[in-house]
């Protein structure tokens, strides 16, 4: 049976500390802390009286200061893996945790994890071929060396690193490794940790190499395994659930986070904010619960990104300078159909396709196999698509032979609405309105995985008044505009009043646009 050598690197609030390896050891689990040399002699005392007793509780032998982005991190890394080995000849996996982590799940369910799966767990990627790194130096990372810290010593870190570029002092990764990059937070099997401290042992070169790059922590044990593990024993992803902001920042967990934790497919979580005190008391009493059961619905990291973007409505397509004086064509006609259920509005249009002949294209910006022809090339993302909007629905007015052309947007296109109403083409809006039952939204939920199968029923009643809301403001924006050629159709208006603003949207007479409202399924779901 899986038992978990967890590897705790901290360097404050011992009161945690102490909290944190009492609850991970009372499962039977043990543990080998690093403190940060920086931090207080006194604090370290007072975790070494409060843990010396604990049997599953080990210390590093050396204690390193630490730096943020620095070889220290892996060096501390280093020697507590090293005291775990020797202290814990039992423990089957390593597990790298900060002191802002906190179990989600019960031991019971992770030593099951890991019995049923023989991998490491341990996110890594082509440091080259990847887009890991978002902002930031990439390649000066590894070939040229770094003595300063970038934080706290930012005039000697880039002084240095540019007097490097001047000279020509590149140096050569080592010829048989790939450097790969990826989070910090990995469980790794024993067999792979002493593989590890086994080739340190004979390629001191490699340390001394990666000992002078920047953020070795992202690197140093991602590019070991892969190196040393073969490729089906290694599990790419961290069981660590962790989120970032827009602005690339840790996103904190406060005491309203359980159940969305629990329902994460992870067996940690991190950052945990130390003023959540409800949500640590209950995450440590957790982890040594017997049978729980766990419900993962993994919606976490797309619903935080929904509630959080909720309060900041922009211009997400700006036009491109060389569409600033483009038009669709004065003498064309551009019938714009919006809503929010796709499936009313693609039974609509093809009503109307069979009654007036008008061609139509359904959510061409939002789904990727929207029907549309070859186009060269212009049609294959909907990245490009939205690039070249206007390009393409000339080249669709081109391509149908026509001057009257039917898209369907979602409500949540308002910046598309406000572009092609702008143009010179005579562009005519009828927005439907639908009624959106509980059953629906929570489809809707799962659909864009804002929910899971397994959600909660709790979260669910939370989340629907939130969605409602958001559907309703995508509505009232489109009202605000105040574009001059909209038309409303209603799901709970008389069909007869329905027909009337259908047959001024179309420009056709009544009695065939109450001919194309026949279709009595219209607005079912």
């Amino acid at each position: 049976m899986a038992k978990i050598a967890y590897i705790l690197l901290c360097h404050k609030n011992p009161d945690a500390i102490i909290a944190q390896a009492g609850q991970l050891t009372a499962a039977g689990d043990c543990m080998s802390i690093h403190f940060d040399a920086r931090a207080s002699s006194a604090d370290y005392s007072r975790i070494r009286s409060a843990l010396d007793g604990n049997p599953n509780v080990t210390f590093a032998r050396k204690r390193i200061k630490c730096g943020w982005g620095e070889w220290s991190l892996v060096k501390a890394s280093l020697n507590a893996i090293e005291a775990a080995v020797e202290a814990f000849p039992r423990a089957t996996h390593f597990y790298m945790v900060s002191g802002d982590c906190m179990a989600i799940k019960t031991a019971e369910y992770a030593h099951r994890l890991l019995d049923e799966n023989d991998k490491d767990y341990i996110e890594s990627h082509d440091f080259f071929e990847s887009d890991w790194i978002k902002t930031g130096m990439k390649e000066d990372r590894l070939i040229y060396r770094h003595y300063f810290n970038e934080r706290n010593s930012q005039w000697w870190f880039y002084a240095a690193c540019n007097l490097q570029k001047r000279l020509g002092l590149e140096r050569d990764i080592p010829h048989d490794i790939q450097v790969m990059i990826g989070s910090q937070w990995w469980c790794l099997r024993r067999r792979t940790i002493e593989r590890i401290l086994d080739f340190l042992r004979a390629r001191r070169d490699v340390t001394r190499f990666f000992s002078t790059t920047w953020i070795p922590d992202e690197t140093f044990f991602q590019t070991l395994v892969r190196h040393l593990v073969p490729e089906r024993e290694i599990e790419n992803r961290t069981l660590t659930f962790l989120m970032f902001s827009d602005y690339g920042m840790p996103v904190t967990f406060y005491n309203d986070h359980y159940d969305l934790l629990l329902a994460q497919d992870f067996l940690f979580a991190r950052k945990i904010s130390p003023e959540a005190l409800q949500l640590k008391e209950r995450l440590g009493q957790l982890y040594a619960a017997k049978g729980v059961e766990f419900r993962i619905s993994n919606e976490g990291r797309n619903l935080h990104a929904f509630l959080t973007g909720r309060g900041r409505v922009g211009r997400r397509f700006a036009q491109r300078f060389w569409e600033t004086e483009s038009t669709l064509g004065p003498d064309r006609e551009l019938l714009l159909i919006v809503c929010k259920k796709w499936h009313v509005a693609k039974r609509l249009v093809e009503q109307i396709r069979r009654e007036t002949g008008i061609p139509g294209v359904e959510y061409l910006f939002n789904e990727e196999r929207a029907a549309l022809p070859d186009l060269g090339g212009l049609e294959s993302t909907l990245a490009k698509r939205t690039r070249h909007r206007r390009a393409l629905v000339r080249m669709l007015f081109d391509h149908f032979g026509t001057d009257r052309l039917i898209l369907c947007l979602d409500p949540a296109d308002i910046d598309l609405v406000k572009d092609f109403c702008s143009d010179k083409a005579k562009t005519r809006l009828l927005e439907i309105e639908c009624r959106y039952s509980d059953d629906y939204l929570i489809g809707h939920a799962q659909r864009v995985r804002l929910a899971g199968e397994h959600t909660p029923q709790a979260t669910l009643e939370k989340l629907l008044p939130t969605i409602r809301n958001d559907l309703a403001h995508e509505a009232e924006r489109i009202r605000d505009a105040g574009f001059a050629r909209h038309w409303l159709l209603r799901e709970t208006e008389q069909p007869l009043a329905n027909a009337a603003k259908l047959a001024e949207f179309l420009s056709v007479p009544e009695d065939r646009a109450a001919k194309i409202l026949e279709i009595g399924y219209l607005f079912s779901d």
